[in-house]
């Protein structure tokens, strides 16, 4: 049988035809690309996939110094797979594993090598005590550091504790005041609306408790600011003093959790360890619009294959 270079292994088609098919499914559905191009959508499905294996295919495998772990929902019922990125070239390398289990992430670093494996200097995550181990086993020379927007989730869930307690306290207009301002104590000062803002200044004006809780956790954010391990544990120290007498327990607890794993937040301050930590929470946010916009794939390897090319370079 005769082959042809321009034909691609199906030879119903063209390898300029897959190539089109494969560029406009990275900005649109596949439903709209096989409107426009008049195919079957599993043609356009098969087109696709094809073209994102041959493009992974041609991509060098990295040997990334800092890596982001983190773990990705596919379906309800606590349904995991993980995610791993290389945090400096802005690319997610590896999607496995069954859960968000140690046994989950050691394929990744088999599959990478010890020489690989060995530069590695950084590995951000969560407070998850599975990614940690798996890391330590793996490249025990790594430094573990803690993801600022996890741990901000959790300062932000104390915040809104305390808001809960005080709106099941109170009765009558001073409950008023409380009810629908939910977001605007967990969003930053000068990311309000001046209507927000507004709602803001008369809240914290008629609680007390809510404008200590609302003050604490916005002076929170200046530990990311120190260079210097003992200047940020100087400032964690004066800051966990201010809860005395404040009958805050949440803000108690968010503060026992933050001693506990201190290792892993206070890496930070070092001048080294400075990567983009704000590129873990946006992987998770493209995901989510990946999902979105096919309505959660029923084929896993598309769906990796989707994740995988989304944060290539356009070419």
């Amino acid at each position: 049988m005769e082959r042809l270079d321009w034909l691609a292994d199906n030879p119903r088609y063209t390898r300029r035809l897959a190539r089109q098919v494969g560029l406009l499914c990275r900005d649109m559905t596949n439903k709209a690309c096989a409107q426009l191009l008049h195919l079957h959508e599993a043609a356009v499905k098969e087109l696709d996939k094809r073209f994102m294996q041959e493009w992974l295919a041609r991509m060098p495998t990295l040997a990334p110094r800092a890596l982001g772990i983190d773990e990705l929902s596919i379906r309800k019922g606590h349904n995991y797979r993980v995610v791993i990125s290389d945090l400096e070239r802005g690319r997610v390398l590896w999607i496995g594993g069954t859960g968000r289990k140690e046994v989950d992430v050691a394929p990744f670093f088999a599959a990478l090598g010890p020489r690989k494996v060995a530069k590695i200097e950084l590995a951000v995550m969560d407070m998850w005590p599975a990614f940690r181990n798996a890391v330590e086993s793996a490249a025990p020379k790594a430094r573990i550091i803690y993801d600022k927007f996890h741990i901000l989730r959790h300062l932000g869930a104390a915040m809104d504790e305390v808001r809960r307690a005080e709106y099941r306290r109170l009765a009558g207009k001073d409950r008023a005041f409380i009810k629908g301002n939910r977001y605007v104590l967990l969003s930053h000062r000068e990311n309000l609306s001046p209507e927000r803002r507004r709602k803001l200044k008369e809240l914290l004006a008629a609680n007390k408790r809510l404008n200590t809780a609302y003050l604490l956790k916005e002076q929170f954010g200046q530990l990311w600011d120190y260079r210097r391990a003992a200047w940020a544990r100087q400032f964690f120290e004066n800051w966990r003093a201010q809860l005395k007498w404040q009958r805050l327990k949440p803000f108690e607890k968010f503060a026992a959790l933050i001693d506990k794993h201190w290792d892993g937040i206070v890496s930070y301050c070092h001048p080294d360890n400075k990567v983009k930590l704000g590129f873990v929470e946006g992987l998770n946010n493209k995901i989510r619009v990946i999902q979105r916009r096919a309505y959660g794939y029923r084929d896993e390897e598309y769906m990796k294959l989707k994740i995988l090319t989304a944060f290539l370079p356009r070419k």
